[in-house]
């Protein structure tokens, strides 16, 4: 297996690459020592309750997985398994905003009354928990251009301005587990958030935090409004970089990846 440090240069990996390239063993770390990171790089990570967080192997009895974190804090990390990996690491890197979503599923779970299946606000917060890309511009038009599905012209055509002026942080612990070994057709569920030229001037670590703050923010203010409509398809290799095909104009034209927006 490949150590995760040998991820730490990769393209939408940014925001983990000080936390992979510190684990350079061709192991994955285990539940106590993703907590010591955690207790290192995100100390006051809570779960919705306010219970501090920390990654155990998983209970015997299988409790309910969102319940079991936000009463006792603690979230079930299966052993040598790259999508539980990455979910420990995105509560070091977004630990405001998943504490929101946690506490956001319990909400949802009240609301519900015992009514079975997820429903369709916790089917929002599970998209974007697994899937979920924030894309961040200080080109508004750029932003549109990928809301209305503009692929070609936002990813070719505007490509120096978009690399210039937008930062696509990702928060879903699967796309980072996918984005390993890209597949085709692989789709992120995007939100979009203009900011200004003093924004993008900061550190990454800098608008890392202060990403993870206003997202927080913008969960709460969504609340019971929030669902998988919330979130914008955006297929990710069309980000330039990501794969070697996105250098070739034509790669865009494929309308099976790059589907038009529906009517």
């Amino acid at each position: 297996m490949l150590s995760p440090a040998t991820l730490a240069g990769r393209p939408l990996f940014e925001t983990l690459a000080p936390l992979l390239a510190s684990l350079d063993a061709a192991v994955l770390p285990d539940a106590a020592h993703l907590s010591q990171l955690l207790q290192t790089h995100a100390p006051d990570a809570l779960s919705g309750s306010g219970a501090p967080i920390r990654f155990v192997p998983p209970p015997p009895d299988n409790p309910g997985y969102e319940r079991h974190i936000h009463e006792t804090g603690e979230v079930p990390t299966r052993p040598d398994d790259w999508h539980d990996f990455f979910n420990a690491l995105a509560w070091c890197v977004w630990p405001r905003s998943k504490t929101r979503c946690n506490a956001l599923h319990l909400s949802a779970m009240a609301e519900q009354g015992g009514s079975p299946g997820r429903g369709r606000v916790r089917d929002g917060i599970t998209q974007w928990d697994e899937c979920g890309l924030l894309v961040i511009s200080t080109r508004p038009a750029l932003l549109e251009g990928l809301a209305r599905h503009a692929w070609r012209e936002v990813f070719w055509d505007a490509r120096a301005e978009l690399l210039a002026s937008t930062r696509f942080l990702v928060f879903g612990h699967a796309l980072w587990d996918a984005l390993r070994a890209p597949f085709f057709g692989l789709c992120a569920k995007a939100v979009y958030r203009p900011v200004d030229e003093a924004w993008l001037a900061q550190p990454l670590a800098a608008q890392q935090a202060e990403a993870d703050v206003w997202l927080a923010d913008w969960l709460a203010r969504q609340g019971m409004d929030l669902g998988p409509r919330s979130l914008k398809p955006l297929p990710v290799l069309g980000i330039p970089g990501v794969v070697a095909e996105s250098a070739d104009p034509a790669y865009y034209q494929d309308t099976r990846q790059f589907r038009p927006r529906r009517a």
